[in-house]
């Protein structure tokens, strides 16, 4: 079906990437990679900031499109590392380095399945390959910098390691600063009104409370505590203000702004968002992509962890070689076969999508 020159493309690019420091903000290395990239095979691309994208040679404005999106920032290295964290090295099948895993092999593997679709004509489908940057740090500067500038599309494949499998939803973030409000007074006296003890009213509502509505496959809300402070600096007094960080993990059962009312309706203190960016995504299980998965074997499942979908305003599927329980951790890597099955992956789901026999 494909070439074992897209194979050893991909892992010839991966190894470059690998090399080329690319912290969330920094990815002007990998960026500058991926541009000569797909130059080098004759494909016209465009960039912006450190995001680089192009589209399948016989474009066609009237035709919908799929997204085919991965990122190129990393995060630091974990401190544990016993490797060079840029150095690709290959051992017993693996291939070490920062990012291989997390999310470089992803993002080649969707290279090589969009260069082998590059100069097919009359697909159905327009196909956009996005390599983007601060995915990372869900930053500002990454793939919604650009999202104006795309083609429109349908729907999204997002490459992140998730044994090839397809995340059919995942978990959205709102992160809450809260703040309850008292009177200052001396602890000695019967006086002022203990912020610190509203706080601690509202914060066991967050600890209890139960959103009624449950995801079939991302389960309940979960609403954490992680952050309380008080502006006192001393032990005897009253204080007057006490503030605390809530991280809420929202589900496609309720938007962010439906979840927001409830929480502001049962809490006695000022809650205010940090952002209501990152926002849960799902895919109906009868989408065509999702019964491609179906058809090769692929099992569903819901992600708890955030990525770039959240930021998409397209239904998507998270699906990509590698493990996400070796995202960010030390000696990161990813087996070479994952890469030919990612390659594989995307081939077939985007052949089954697009009418083409396998």
């Amino acid at each position: 079906m494909w070439t074992e020159e897209r194979y050893e493309d991909a892992v010839k690019l991966l190894k470059e990437l690998i090399a080329t420091p690319s912290f969330s903000k920094e990815e002007q290395g990998t960026a500058a990679i991926l541009a000569r990239f797909l130059e080098q095979r004759g494909v016209a691309y465009h960039q912006h900031l450190n995001n680089v994208w192009a589209v399948n040679k016989h474009f066609d404005p009237a035709k919908p499109g799929i997204l085919l999106n991965s990122h190129h920032d990393t995060v630091k290295p974990n401190p544990q590392y016993t490797r060079n964290p840029f150095s690709p090295d290959v051992a017993d099948g693996k291939l070490y380095g920062l990012g291989s895993n997390d999310a470089g092999g992803c993002l080649v593997s969707l290279l090589a399945a969009f260069m082998h679709f590059y100069e097919q004509e009359g697909l159905p489908y327009n196909i956009i390959i996005a390599a983007t940057a601060e995915e990372e740090i869900s930053g500002v500067n990454g793939i919604e910098s650009i999202l104006a500038q795309l083609p429109p599309f349908e729907f999204a494949i997002v490459g992140e390691p998730t044994k090839t499998d397809l995340a059919i939803a995942e978990k959205g973030l709102m992160v809450l600063d809260c703040v309850a409000h008292g009177k200052a007074g001396h602890a000695a006296r019967d006086e002022g009104e203990n912020a610190l003890y509203k706080a601690m009213d509202a914060i066991n509502w967050f600890r209890t409370y139960r959103f009624p509505k449950e995801s079939p496959t991302l389960g309940p809300v979960k609403m954490s505590v992680t952050v309380v402070q008080t502006s006192n600096k001393a032990h005897n007094v009253v204080p007057a203000e006490c503030s605390f960080v809530v991280d809420v993990r929202a589900t496609d059962q309720y938007t962010l702004e439906q979840m927001l009312e409830v929480i502001r309706a049962n809490v006695q203190c000022d809650v205010t968002p940090r952002s209501m960016r990152m926002r849960p995504s799902f895919i109906p299980q009868d989408h065509a992509l999702v019964k491609a998965g179906i058809s090769l074997g692929k099992q569903l499942y819901g992600s708890p962890t955030t990525s770039d979908q959240a930021l998409i305003p397209a239904i998507s599927v998270k699906v990509g070689p590698g493990d996400s329980a070796r995202s960010h951790t030390a000696d990161e890597f990813i087996y070479l076969d994952e890469i030919r099955q990612g390659i594989d992956t995307y081939i077939k789901l985007l052949s089954i999508v697009n009418g083409i026999n396998l």
